[in-house]
């Protein structure tokens, strides 16, 4: 008997710990920090009406060229504010950033891109977390700062019958991106284009920092809508999104910190939110460059997952905070964290509170077991969790599943105040330690025993 009293004071002191580790006090201060630091893009004050660059709103006419003019007029200026008024603008083409520019979408503006491959020539990108040469994204800034996206206009990547079409066409140039990553070619001699099937991102920023994007709506990406590789300081408020394209992801942070993700209405056709940090071998030599530092709070999720980890996560994923949320409608799974014995790298330092989840097929899944994937060469390591104040309407599947490896469990998670009111099944825990538990109620909350008759 105090073998066993031993054992359960234990796990208590364990629990009680880790609780007080990420209290909601302390991870309100880490929030407040991180947000804090978040630098808000300096734009100067020159004003650049698109339609005196030759735009016409007229759906019609190729925009293009007037961009590209505004953008050099900003670069002269040394920064401002290219303003889109009311009408529909097609641009057969990509729009590039330059440093210090805000483009600004009025209300009822639209602009929408063409979807000719030759009319989006070979930058440097990222596909499906590997480094590469390919189509540019439709908006596409390399190595800037202080550039900004916004007003209450929408962006339509026009792809549902375009792009949308290298669907089926893209396994070949998905496996041959990934052979080139784990045979370390050179990124320079990684070239898609022609010939090759790999869908660009609708928006895209690398190498970048003091990013804004507020208010506007993203419609029928070709890919990814946002991607943001390899770059710090961002904030994302606002958005609304109409995107149900295979793969339209709503925001893909990718080797990237301190970011702000909040009030946004995601309606995507794939992950609300999916973090990243490469892939492979690659994201393996990029270990200095984890995504990290990430706040999403006070968004509605709608389509197939709400926020997800993984599974390109090589280089590492670390504190993210996930804070009063809420979904609208069916998703597959709210929280969801994947990844494989050929990725190694980790993901630590999670903390998810006060979520509201409908129907989905799983609430909460953990997995470093993704698809039965990987050569067992590189586990992942996950840990330090703490997932508080979740309840859910009903899993038509599991309610909870977290499953580790037998030599790299997963540890040190919290689940505090969970509530699923139907499920299938209840809780599976594979190869994991130091999982502690306080009020779960999965199904009716039973509090008082039934009588003997």
């Amino acid at each position: 008997m105090k073998n066993i009293t031993f054992y359960f004071v234990t796990i208590l002191s364990s629990f009680n710990m880790l609780l007080a580790q990420t209290s909601p006090k302390n991870a309100t201060a880490e929030i407040e920090r991180i947000v804090s630091g978040i630098q808000l893009p300096s734009i100067p004050n020159n004003k650049f009406l698109i339609t005196k660059f030759g735009a016409k709103g007229d759906s019609v006419t190729n925009c293009k060229s007037a961009f590209d003019k505004a953008m050099k007029a900003c670069l002269k200026k040394h920064g401002g504010t290219i303003i889109v008024p009311k009408g529909v603008y097609t641009i057969n083409g990509p729009i590039h950033f330059v440093s210090n520019v805000k483009l600004h979408l009025e209300t009822g503006a639209k602009i929408r891109f063409g979807s000719n491959p030759k009319d989006y020539p070979l930058v440097l990108t990222s596909w499906e977390g590997t480094m590469l040469y390919n189509y540019s994204p439709l908006i596409y800034g390399n190595n800037v700062e202080n550039v900004a996206i916004t007003g209450n206009g929408i962006i339509d990547g026009e792809a549902k019958d375009t792009w949308i079409k290298w669907k089926p066409l893209e396994e070949k140039d998905k496996l041959l991106s990934r052979e080139m990553n784990h045979k370390n070619v050179p990124v320079k001699e990684r070239i898609f284009g022609e010939g090759h099937f790999l869908r660009p991102q609708l928006i895209q920023f690398v190498n970048s920092k003091n990013i804004l994007l507020e208010d506007v709506k993203i419609e029928d990406s070709p890919f990814w809508c946002v991607h943001l590789l390899k770059s710090r300081s961002i904030t994302l408020r606002g958005l609304k999104y109409d995107a149900q394209n295979n793969n339209n992801d709503g925001v893909d942070p990718e080797y990237s910190s301190d970011i702000l993700i909040e009030k946004i209405q995601f309606d995507n056709g794939d992950d609300n939110v999916a973090i990243k940090a490469g892939r492979d071998n690659e994201g393996r030599d990029n270990s200095n460059s984890p995504s990290e530092n990430i706040v999403i709070r006070n968004c509605e999720f709608k389509g197939l997952h709400a926020v997800v980890i993984g599974s390109e996560m090589s280089a590492g994923v670390r504190n993210v905070f996930v804070d009063n949320c809420k979904a609208r409608g069916y998703l597959k799974r709210g929280i969801y964290i994947k990844t494989n014995s050929d990725r190694g790298g980790y993901v630590k330092d999670l903390y998810f509170s006060n979520i509201a989840l409908g129907k989905v097929e799983d609430c909460i899944y953990v997995t470093a077991n993704y698809h039965g994937e990987g050569s067992g060469l590189y586990p992942s390591k996950i840990s330090d969790i703490s997932i508080s104040n979740v309840s859910c309407e009903a899993a038509s599947n599991t309610a909870i599943i977290i499953e580790g490896f037998p030599e790299k469990k997963v540890e040190n998670v919290v689940l505090d105040k969970i509530t699923v009111k139907s499920a299938k099944n209840g809780m599976t825990l594979v190869n994991t330690q130091n999982i502690s538990v306080n009020e779960i109620i999965i199904g009716d909350k039973i509090g008082v025993p039934s009588s003997v008759k």
